[in-house]
């Protein structure tokens, strides 16, 4: 995989940071890797494999409309590995979100992050049915 660095760019550019970040997030490698899958309706679950993390060692993020994960590996100092397969390196995670998704909960188990969205749009939002009313002829009073 390559590597481009965009810091020179973010040197000779001004708002242009959104895009630029963007752009990095693009061509990273998908560390940690991720599914994102569609439970229901309006019900979606974010799963990331993240062999090796603590509870403790992670954060989850809500913020506008953007969700982000942290990973801050904590060093161990005791280990003697000869080889290590697994990553352990910290990471940051940022996914964009549709308009009135709300996380519910999270979830690690085994090695897997599970996170569970769902879509809300407020009752005053959401599109309704009007019903016509016509107006039947009426016949006039006639006077005695």
């Amino acid at each position: 995989m390559w590597n481009v660095d965009f810091m020179p760019l973010f040197r000779s550019t001004i708002g242009f940071d959104r895009m630029l970040d963007l752009l990095d997030q693009a061509v990273e490698p998908g560390y940690p890797p991720y599914n994102i899958e569609k439970t229901g309706e309006d019900s979606y679950r974010l799963t990331m494999a993240l062999a090796g993390f603590k509870a403790e060692e992670l954060a989850i993020v809500a913020e506008g409309v953007v969700l982000t994960v942290t990973g801050e590996k904590m060093p161990n100092g005791g280990d003697n590995f000869l080889y290590r397969g697994f990553s352990e390196r910290s990471f940051k995670r940022s996914f964009q979100l549709a308009e009135h998704m709300k996380v519910l909960d999270a979830h690690l188990e085994n090695g897997l992050l599970w996170i569970n969205l769902k879509r809300e749009v407020p009752e005053a939002m959401k599109s309704r049915t009007i019903g016509i009313a016509t107006k039947t002829a009426v016949p006039l009073a006639t006077a005695a």
